[in-house]
C-alpha cells in the first residue's frame, strides 16, 4: 500500500507539471461590473488601456506573447430600460516588437436590476459575443456570460463576477465553458474617490481544471476617481500569483458618461468605478 500511494502521489505530480495549452484572462478589459448600468437613453464612452510591463514570452500559437503587450479598448454604450444596456468593443493592441494592430471587436448586452430593486444589493448578467484576429485568441469567435452581484453602502463597494467563458469556434470548442471569476473590495474616501483590489483568475475549462501553477490568478491595487464632472478614472497595479501568469500589469480605464447632472447628483453617492 505504501508503494502504491507513493505512485500515485508521483503521478499526480508529473500530470501536474505537464503544459495544457490554456485560455487567458481577458487582458482588453480588465474590470470587475458592479452591476450598475446607463440611465435610459444615456451614452457614455470608456477607453480601457493597460500594459504587460512583465509578461509570458510563450503561447499557443498563432497567438502571440503577452510579455511588453499594451491593448487599447474603445467601448461605446447606451441605456435602453431601466435594467437593459447594450455597448461595444473596438480593441487594437501595442506589440512588443512596436506594430500596431487591430486587435477585434465584441458586442454585449447587459442586464442590472434597476435602482428601484434595493438601496445596496445589485444583481444582473452580461453577454458578450466576440470576433478577434487568431493572434489575440486563436479560436476567433467566442461568447462570455458575467453573473454580476454587488453590495454597497456608504463606505464599501463589493462585488463578484462569477465569469463562464465559451469558445464557439476552433481548438478549445470540444473543451466546453471555462472559470474565470473575478471580483472586487473598494473602500470609498470622502465622496469622490476609492481605493481597494481587484482580482482576477482563470482556472481552465470545468471538465478539466488546469493544474495550480497553470492557473492565471491576479491581484490589482486600485484607485477610482468617482463622478468628477462626468468623468471617472480607475488605474491599477496588478501582480499575477502564479507561474501561467503575467507578473506585472499596469491598467487604467477612463469613463465619459453624458448623464444629466441632475441625475448625477441624486446618484453620486452610489458610484464606485466605471459603468459595467
Amino acid at each position: 500500500m505504501c508503494r502504491l500511494h507513493v505512485a500515485v502521489v508521483l503521478l499526480a505530480a508529473v500530470v501536474t507539471l505537464l503544459p495544457r495549452a490554456a485560455g487567458a484572462v481577458d487582458p482588453f478589459e480588465i474590470e470587475v461590473y458592479d452591476g450598475t448600468a446607463n440611465q435610459p437613453g444615456m451614452p457614455s464612452v470608456e477607453l480601457h488601456a493597460n500594459s504587460v510591463a512583465s509578461g509570458l514570452r510563450t503561447s499557443v500559437a498563432p497567438e502571440l506573447p503577452a510579455n511588453h503587450q499594451s491593448h487599447f479598448t474603445l467601448e461605446p454604450s447606451l441605456g435602453l430600460l431601466p435594467w437593459w444596456e447594450i455597448g461595444g468593443y473596438l480593441q487594437t493592441a501595442l506589440r512588443g516588437d512596436g506594430a500596431f494592430d487591430y486587435a477585434g471587436v465584441k458586442l454585449r448586452s447587459k442586464f442590472a436590476t434597476p435602482p428601484s430593486f434595493s438601496d445596496r444589493v445589485r444583481l444582473g448578467a452580461n453577454l458578450e459575443v466576440s470576433f478577434l484576429p487568431e493572434r489575440y485568441d486563436r479560436n476567433r469567435w467566442g461568447m462570455e456570460l458575467r453573473p454580476i452581484a454587488a453590495y454597497e453602502d456608504k463606505h464599501w463597494l463589493l462585488a463578484v463576477n462569477p465569469i463562464v467563458d465559451l469558445a464557439l469556434a476552433g481548438p478549445d470548442y470540444h473543451r466546453g465553458p471555462w472559470f474565470q471569476p473575478a471580483a472586487m473590495a473598494v473602500f470609498k474616501l470622502f465622496e469622490f474617490a476609492s481605493v481597494g483590489v481587484e482580482y482576477y483568475g482563470n482556472l481552465g475549462p470545468f471538465s478539466d481544471f488546469a493544474s495550480g501553477r497553470e492557473q492565471e490568478h491576479y491581484i490589482f491595487e486600485v484607485f477610482n476617481l468617482l463622478a468628477v464632472s462626468h468623468i471617472e478614472i480607475n488605474a491599477g497595479i496588478g501582480e499575477g500569483l502564479t507561474a501561467g501568469s503575467n507578473p506585472l500589469t499596469v491598467k487604467m480605464i477612463v469613463g465619459y458618461s453624458w448623464e444629466r447632472s441632475e441625475s448625477r447628483a441624486a446618484n453620486a453617492s452610489l458610484e464606485t468605478t466605471p459603468h459595467q
